[in-house]
């Protein structure tokens, strides 16, 4: 009888991981619930007119569903030219950037120089200091460089990011060092290894950072008002700008635009959703 009592499993291990397990998918559900709720919001209200939108209280579903926004948004808005100037913004962007955080990253990760800390420290600086301050000086290099109302002017200061080099940097240091050895072993010069062995082991942080300047670069505004005083060669989110009035907005032509404007984005992350989310968990950034 004594050990029997003894071997018996206490009972408080059989509730504890159900009860875990519960609340953690009741809190799951509820942040996917706040999350969804406002991009279903938006999709209804595409299809309401401006009456309907303007209710008190308002109405959840529209009395009859029309595409009217849709043809309003293409006929007010040149969509096709801003669509490839954000296209190719977007890509020499992207391009631009992942190759120079890349190189810099492995610089200050693998090779060793003197003062290399105390420029990073420089770079990590950067980021507590918004980047509203440096629009005069870079405006004054487009400027100088004649290249104002020009799809590159768009592109250019995005190519250098103290945030991209700290991910890759950070991404390069959690590579063990014995493959860098063997490729100089083998002998691979610097570039060699960087191209043909450090690189390739990286692609879920480059992944992540295609993703994060993608983002930033299509919904940029205030940068292309700047470069563009002429109005050409605007991207996207200028002309979704455009559609808010002084005194008073057409919100199913605006969100209609913005569902549009958005389905590029969301083809790309679907695209990279697995790299993205392996290089964020590498990166140290998670919490």
């Amino acid at each position: 009888m004594a050990e029997s009592a003894v071997r018996r499993p206490p009972r408080s291990r059989r509730r504890e991981k159900p009860t875990s397990t519960w609340l953690i998918h009741v809190v799951l559900i509820i942040a996917s619930v706040v999350m969804v709720v406002p991009f279903v919001w938006q999709i209804l209200t595409v299809f309401k007119t401006t009456t309907e939108v303007s209710k008190v209280p308002p109405t959840v579903l529209p009395a009859e569903f029309s595409l009217h926004s849709f043809e309003t948004f293409f006929s007010t808005v040149p969509f096709w030219s801003m669509f490839a100037v954000s296209t190719g913004a977007l890509v020499l962007r992207v391009a631009g950037q992942v190759a120079v955080a890349a190189l810099a990253g492995y610089a200050f990760a693998r090779i060793p120089f003197r003062g290399s800390g105390a420029l990073f420290g420089l770079f990590v600086a950067m980021l507590m200091v918004p980047s509203q301050l440096f629009l005069i000086g870079q405006y004054g290099l487009i400027r100088d460089l004649g290249l104002l109302d020009t799809l590159p002017a768009l592109a250019i200061p995005g190519l250098f990011s103290a945030f991209g080099t700290f991910l890759m940097r950070q991404a390069f240091l959690n590579m063990p060092k014995d493959y860098e050895e063997a490729a100089r072993l083998d002998g691979a010069n610097p570039f060699q290894v960087f191209w043909h062995v450090m690189l390739p082991m990286a692609r879920p942080m480059l992944a992540a950072l295609t993703v994060l300047t993608g983002l930033y670069s299509w919904n940029d505004l205030l940068w292309p008002l700047i470069v563009s005083p002429s109005g050409e060669n605007r991207p996207l989110p200028v002309g979704l700008a455009g559609l808010q009035g002084q005194f008073g907005t057409d919100y199913p032509t605006l969100m209609a635009g913005a569902l549009v404007c958005s389905i590029p984005l969301v083809i790309v992350f679907l695209l990279l959703q697995r790299q993205f989310f392996a290089g964020i968990a590498n990166s140290g950034l998670k919490g």
